[in-house]
């Protein structure tokens, strides 16, 4: 039987006239969710101080429009923490940490891991939602058994400190990534294994560059990239910042990198990566990929960053993200090269992203929560 759910305490309550205003247009679809990441200092600074707080009552009509439930508005003012980014029906309580751990096993001193939610998304091409990710990742979690059956131990020992959700203020694509970056440094300074809940893809470049730019003393740095596609074009819809992209902006760094499970690309990436001669797993070799990761594992630096794409996965175990493509890993398979890399590399940091979490269907919420707790797991080996 799965954990009870947590109970419930005060939320926070935001009273500038401006920002009310503009929750009541969203609320009436007038705004964006893409606008929480665009430059806006009000909002970032309600997710910094109400996000992570639960509550008890929620204000909800009971009337949906396009299966898109929304907050009752008679009542003023709006709290802002029952509506920004959360479905009634998957998300009935704020999350507060990953794993809903005690304090002794969270504590931000004490702990050897830090998982930083990151609710960003503006350059989602087909389906959105991937803002709610990080919401519905911790959610999952503290449903989660703790005990791992096959390590036999329970590895939120090694504590696991959640931080306050962050988006960029910046409107421009670069300059929100170096802000992400300069976020992601101080858990890494810190000794900390950062775990960046996403989001979108795209966000992937500023926690590789801080790990880059944090462990270089100890030497280079490659990317491990599980996914469906290859992210290698040089700009999508008028951005080199796309979730599209991100891969190519890791390639033009100079990081090394291995991507494991390709089966979407366009004709351009296809060419970089015989001209380049990228390593890659593809889709259709997952059924040999046992055999052939550990090798190709070995050409890369000791140290590696894994970007974790939730599409790497059949949809059939997770149809909530938005790229969906036909074939994928499976989870016990995934789960053993997961734990060859652990093995095998030192692995500084981690994310998982594209999560876009629906009503009525919690698996891919569940599977991301334990897939990040077994990464876990596998560190602490």
């Amino acid at each position: 039987m799965g954990k009870a759910a947590p109970s419930a305490g005060a939320g926070f309550v935001h009273h500038d006239a401006a920002l009310q205003q503009r929750l009541r247009g969203w609320a009436h679809g007038e705004l964006d969710s893409a606008l929480l990441g665009r430059g806006d200092g009000s909002l970032k600074q309600v997710f910094r101080d109400g996000l992570m707080e639960r509550q008890d009552r929620h204000v909800w009509s009971h009337a949906h429009r396009d299966g898109d439930w929304r907050p009752d508005l008679t009542a003023a003012p709006i709290d802002t923490t029952r509506i920004l980014g959360y479905n009634l029906r998957t998300m009935p309580r704020l999350p507060t940490n990953f794993g809903l751990l005690d304090t002794a096993d969270s504590d931000y001193a004490k702990s050897r891991v830090a998982v930083l939610p990151v609710p960003f998304e503006r350059t989602t091409s087909y389906g959105k939602g991937t803002s709610n990710g990080p919401a519905a990742i911790l959610r999952a979690s503290q449903s989660m058994e703790l005990w791992d059956e096959e390590l036999r131990r329970e590895p939120a020992a090694i504590g696991i400190h959640t931080l306050p959700p962050f988006l960029p203020e910046a409107f421009d694509m670069e300059e929100a990534m170096r802000e992400l970056q300069a976020e992601c440094a101080e858990p890494m300074r810190a000794g900390k294994f950062l775990v960046t809940l996403g989001g979108e893809h795209s966000l992937t470049i500023a926690p590789v560059r801080a790990a880059r730019q944090v462990f270089r003393s100890a030497g280079e740095i490659g990317v491990v990239q599980f996914d469906a596609h290859s992210d290698l074009r040089a700009e999508f819809e008028g951005t080199p910042y796309s979730h599209a992209s991100v891969m190519r902006r890791v390639h033009e760094d100079g990081i090394p990198a291995l991507a494991v499970g390709i089966r979407s690309l366009s004709r351009p990436e296809a060419e970089l990566i015989r001209d380049k001669n990228l390593p890659v797993i593809w889709g259709y070799q997952l059924d040999r990929a046992a055999e052939l990761f550990e090798p190709m594992l070995a050409k890369l630096p000791e140290q590696v960053y894994l970007t974790f794409d939730l599409d790497f996965f059949d949809p059939a175990l997770v149809p909530a993200t938005g790229t969906p493509e036909p074939g994928g890993g499976h989870w016990y398979p995934t789960l053993a090269l997961l734990r060859t890399l652990f093995r095998v590399k030192k692995v500084v940091a981690m994310d998982v992203v594209e999560l876009a979490p629906f009503g009525g269907n919690p698996a891919s919420d569940f599977l991301a929560a334990k897939l990040i707790y077994k990464c876990l797991g596998y560190l602490g080996a």
